[in-house]
């Protein structure tokens, strides 16, 4: 998943040569990131029907058929249609190992698998513009793709034997159930004024209001429970991951663009030059998910990335054609240490939050932002990019054709502009670049509403509390209630609120706590009298 992801960034000047589609570069990434969001929920309600251990194995191979019609593709609408259906199975890849992690490790320990985890995709994410540049500068760009094939065949080949299959969290349900929990109920072709782009904007705010009321009252088959939904960390983790994705892939897209076109580098070195921001980004990403493991707070990280981030991506735009090496590289270390050290914050703030039973369910909503995230502004970049450089080359001289530029490839760029012209477009080449820069830092800004406002709470402590919705099943298969309090008497819990709560949990799923008590019992010390309080009548 990881390797699709940045492998494509250094191949996509190449392919925009092959097919002349330069106006195509926000489909390539949009196009596998709004299915992603559109799938992301769904994938999230069929892992609570079945088994994730053979969903995860659907969906890998879903993407695998996605990746192979993209490395056979004939044009650049099949290049589209093919990451739209990679994107449907990828929607639940990086959430199904999520839930999969879930169902295996606690929760302190997370943060520490989590780190393993990024250390992983970020391993993937360093060698994806190496290998995408290879493949494109000696092979061939269609590689970038074929390669998921063996990589996607092996890594289904050690799941179906090293993975014991986990239970799902709703068995029993009938298909039509199922199906019922399901709930299945820019301006480069069009002005904004066009009557299509208004019809759209029209129809996703009714469609978007019908959504909302939906929810609110069918929440027993609601797509998105509204007791998760109103948690205050949910909201802030999925905003701040909104903003994070979005300027995470504005410049994983247009970085190397810069590179290829501006300083002419090949693919192969453009995806060389990419490194320190993908090698920071996974250093200040492992470094971050091992100190919340120990220390307990992931939110002063995904505030301190906050803050590095818009710094990072201020700096980067303000490249120019002279822009020097060292330059360039020490802005692109700032701008990855600031987004790895809070990228896998976020789900991680979820399953602190809420209980384990939503987990899926929260999971999903943050990584459902973090995919539209990326699949809105990668098309905002590509808007700003197309509409600011053919106003550029247009003031140049009359000779020139904007929209032959706009339709070449940026490695070809030099082979159609006359030597006499490319100085002064290179210049509006980089200030259209420099405009999309301009949006990630926007984005990289307002991620504080999202990082500021999320709770501080600790993974260590919440292993708590998840100790006492586990006692709290055990009293609804009929067992005494006195589990609960030798349990919380030999954790030395002493808040009567960590009681109620369990209180609650019972009430809410139609439990009543068995009353009787022994007069001994009741003469506890008085740590655990308070850890009785609020469970009715002791």
């Amino acid at each position: 998943m990881s390797l699709d992801r940045t492998i494509i960034g250094t191949a996509i000047p190449k392919i925009t040569d092959e097919f002349n589609s330069l106006d195509d570069i926000g489909w390539y990434g949009s196009a596998f990131m709004l299915t992603t969001c559109c799938f992301q929920l769904l994938w999230g309600k069929v892992y609570t029907f079945y088994p994730p251990k053979y969903v995860f194995l659907g969906l890998i191979t879903l993407f695998e058929v996605g990746s192979a019609i993209c490395g056979a593709t004939p044009n650049s609408m099949a290049l589209i249609l093919g990451r739209a259906i990679a994107g449907m199975g990828s929607a639940g890849i990086v959430s199904g190992a999520i839930v999969l992690m879930v169902s295996a490790v606690p929760l302190p320990k997370r943060p520490l698998y989590n780190g393993f985890f990024s250390a992983v995709l970020g391993t993937s994410s360093v060698v994806g513009p190496l290998l995408g540049g290879a493949f494109t500068s000696n092979v061939s760009w269609r590689w970038c793709f074929y390669i998921n094939l063996p990589i996607g065949g092996l890594a289904m080949l050690v799941i179906l034997i090293a993975l014991k299959p986990s239970p799902p969290v709703a068995p029993g349900l009938t298909i039509r159930q199922q199906l019922a929990k399901l709930d299945l109920l820019g301006e480069l072709k069009y002005a904004w004024s066009n009557w299509r782009e208004v019809f759209l904007f029209v129809l996703f705010g009714f469609c978007l209001i019908a959504f909302i009321v939906t929810e609110i009252f069918t929440q027993e088959t609601a797509t998105i429970k509204i007791r998760v939904i109103k948690n205050r960390s949910v909201i802030s983790a999925m905003w701040y991951m909104f903003c994070l994705a979005s300027t995470m892939l504005t410049l994983i897209y247009y970085l190397p663009l810069w590179l290829q076109a501006i300083k002419g580098k090949s693919a192969i070195n453009s995806g060389i030059d990419t490194l320190p921001l993908v090698v920071s980004l996974v250093v200040g990403s492992t470094m971050s998910g091992q100190l919340v493991g120990r220390l307990g707070y992931y939110t002063p990280f995904t505030m301190a990335s906050s803050c590095l981030m818009p710094i990072g991506a201020g700096l980067i735009s303000t490249f120019k054609v002279d822009t020097s090496t060292g330059t360039w590289i020490g802005y692109q270390i700032i701008l990855g240490f600031g987004i790895g050290l809070g990228l896998q914050h976020g789900p991680i703030a979820v399953q602190t939050v809420i209980e384990p039973k939503d987990v899926p369910m929260g999971i999903s909503l943050v990584f459902f932002c973090q995919q539209l995230g990326g699949a809105i502004f990668v098309s905002v970049g590509q808007n700003v990019f197309n509409t600011k450089l053919i106003s550029g080359l247009t003031s140049i001289s009359k000779h020139l054709d904007p929209h032959m530029i706009v339709n070449t490839g940026a490695t070809a760029l030099r082979n159609i502009v006359p030597a006499g012209d490319l100085p002064e477009v290179l210049v509006r080449y980089n200030e259209a670049l420099k405009l999309v820069f301009i949006v990630a830092v926007i984005m990289a800004s307002l991620s504080a509403l999202g990082s500021f406002t999320l709770e501080w709470r600790s993974v260590k402590g919440q292993a708590s509390m998840i100790g006492i919705y586990n006692a709290a099943r055990e009293l609804r298969e009929g067992h005494n209630r006195v589990i609960l309090l030798m349990w919380v008497s030999a954790q030395g819990i002493s808040s009567g609120e960590k009681a109620k709560k369990a209180a609650d949990y019972h009430r809410n799923n139609s439990v009543t706590p068995n009353p009787q008590l022994s007069t001994q019992q009741k003469q506890r010390d008085k740590t655990t009298r308070r850890c009785l309080k609020g469970w009715g009548n002791t």
